[in-house]
């Protein structure tokens, strides 16, 4: 692929144009010059000179220039990422964060905004985690984003986290009743598990829009986003330790986009989040940002499953139409967990073990982009009946039950997304039943690429749920031959096509977990009615 030169960004300094428009820029040239050709075309070079877009409006008025923002606070450091909509030539690129005190605001800090994302971080160290602090973030003369750091809520016996994942761009309307059934459920924490951009190639563009559809959620919480495939412009992602990849479908491994552009996206999503555990980079000089965060005295680690993951081509027998699609049911499962393929990698398989090993008697969740399974028979339409998916955590094998010992050891649950499919699955190792809890959480919207937990025997596994009407439920073993009990699944013929999102509340006075998982058209007024068939679900923490 030919790139384009990569020329140092110009920051300028000049002070913006007085009033909330700005002047005329169609003929100004271009003060930045992208290190990549046709990506992110909408919000690079002399953005304002494009045509109106499908995705969102970026000639915002002026006084509406800072989109939103996302924070977290670990160890007494506070990190709020500032997103901004794309500025022109001669608007600053710095913008303020402020906090308020008794005596009124107060400027705290200052930060370049990036031309490539046009995002900013700010990182405040010595943070008071025992009060509410609201905060806003300024930009010129009249524009500004306001919302609250929430304090540290170590006090309250339960913690909860809502979880949401594949924001699909065939809906590009608003997201009101998320919003308003999360907002009154108020969890302390939003959980954003990947696919919050599927307009592959336009990330800022798209990014905005997400933004523009969940604010609300996240303006007074931290809140944990992490990319996944759509996000950098795949459908399908094994990083392979950020090998360059030879083909767009990415399955021989690695990255196909510029690196610049996989930077960007990253940092856009994650650099709010605590400091990785290692931040080493990987190859192309792509960043990592697996790392941990408490909220509430609740340990969340937060891991990154496709990135050192191995791609399938070339390395394994291709036993169906593409190499991550297996459609022989006579395969043997044992043929494609070859020696040398990595899941999760062992950098971090050794942050997982350390992880683990602290804090002992805290609850503890692992937050991924997918599964470690294969929980799904069919893929985008009945005719598409798979045996394995390469794309799923369930392959390579050995990796996979890797992971789960670690997490088996933390005693923790693994809250995960991507399926499209909300699952509850109980991972067997050795023996069913012997690995830790799982639940993936529905598509935000679920009406393009639906999957099915369909057997195609369409009889229960051993040992079946009496407690829901659910018929395939039990013992199984998937595409793969990992062992897996399945508690509750939710099919695209369920209420709102299967789209929805999960709440999931640890009690830390009994120690038990207790998920959540709501359509979309569900009123969380009404109580727990209205939930999907299987949940409310309750596991005890790190057991039965």
């Amino acid at each position: 692929m030919k790139h384009a030169l990569y020329l140092p960004f110009l920051l300028l300094l000049a002070a913006c144009t007085p009033g909330n428009q700005p002047k005329d820029y169609s003929n100004s040239k271009p003060l930045v010059t992208a290190p990549f050709e046709k990506l992110d075309t909408l919000a690079t070079n002399d953005w304002w000179n494009r045509p109106d877009n499908p995705i969102i409006n970026l000639k915002v008025p002026r006084s509406e220039v800072v989109a939103f923002g996302l924070y977290s606070v670990s160890n007494n450091t506070l990190k709020l990422s500032a997103q901004l909509y794309p500025l022109y030539p001669d608007e600053s690129r710095e913008v303020r964060l402020e906090v308020k005190k008794a005596d009124g605001w107060k400027e705290i800090q200052t930060s370049k905004v990036n031309d490539l994302g046009w995002s900013a971080l700010f990182r405040v160290t010595d943070w008071d985690s025992t009060l509410d602090t609201p905060y806003r973030i300024l930009h010129g003369d009249s524009a500004t984003f306001e919302g609250l750091i929430r304090k540290d809520p170590t006090d309250n016996g339960s913690i909860s986290m809502a979880a949401l994942s594949c924001n699909s761009n065939r809906d590009r309307g608003d997201r009101a009743n998320f919003v308003r059934n999360i907002n009154l459920q108020d969890p302390d924490l939003m959980f954003f598990a990947g696919d919050q951009s599927y307009d592959h190639t336009e990330h800022t563009a798209a990014w905005l829009k997400f933004g523009q559809q969940f604010k609300e959620t996240f303006r007074t919480r931290p809140c944990i986003t992490i990319p996944d495939d759509h996000d950098i412009g795949q459908g399908n992602l094994w990083g392979e330790n950020g090998k360059k990849a030879a083909r767009m479908q990415g399955d021989d491994g690695g990255y196909f986009y510029h690196d610049q552009y996989v930077k960007m996206v990253e940092r856009c999503q994650t650099a709010h989040l605590p400091d990785p555990f290692d931040p080493t980079p990987i190859e192309q000089g792509i960043g990592v940002y697996y790392t941990n965060l408490m909220i509430g005295g609740v340990d969340f680690a937060i891991i990154e499953d496709r990135k050192f993951k191995s791609g399938p081509g070339g390395k394994i027998p291709q036993q169906g139409p593409r190499p991550d699609h297996i459609r022989n049911p006579d395969y043997d499962p044992a043929s494609i967990d070859v020696e040398g393929l990595q899941l999760l990698g062992d950098r971090q398989l050794a942050f997982l073990d350390q992880w683990g090993a602290e804090s002992q008697g805290v609850m503890k969740a692992v937050l991924s982009q997918t599964g470690f399974c294969g929980g799904a028979h069919i893929h985008g339409d009945s005719t598409n009946r798979l045996h394995a998916d390469l794309d799923s955590n369930g392959w390579p094998q050995t990796g996979r039950n890797k992971a789960l010992e670690k997490i088996r050891a933390a005693g923790a649950v693994h809250i995960a997304g991507d399926q499209h499919l909300a699952t509850v699955i109980k991972h067997g190792i050795d023996e069913f039943g012997d690995g830790p809890w799982a639940f993936v959480v529905p598509a935000i919207v679920n009406n393009y690429y639906s999957r099915w937990w369909w057997p195609a025997d369409e009889k229960a596994g051993a040992h079946p749920i009496t407690a829901t009407r659910l018929p395939w439920t039990g013992d199984y073993l998937d595409g793969f031959n990992n062992k897996i009990t399945m508690y509750a699944y939710v099919n695209p013929e369920s209420p709102s096509s299967g789209s929805g999102y999960g709440l999931i509340r640890f009690n830390k006075e009994n120690k038990s977990v207790t998920f959540e998982c709501w359509p979309r058209e569900a009123d969380v007024s009404k109580g727990d009615v209205g939930q999907f068939e299987g949940w409310p679900f309750t596991v005890a923490m790190g057991g039965e």
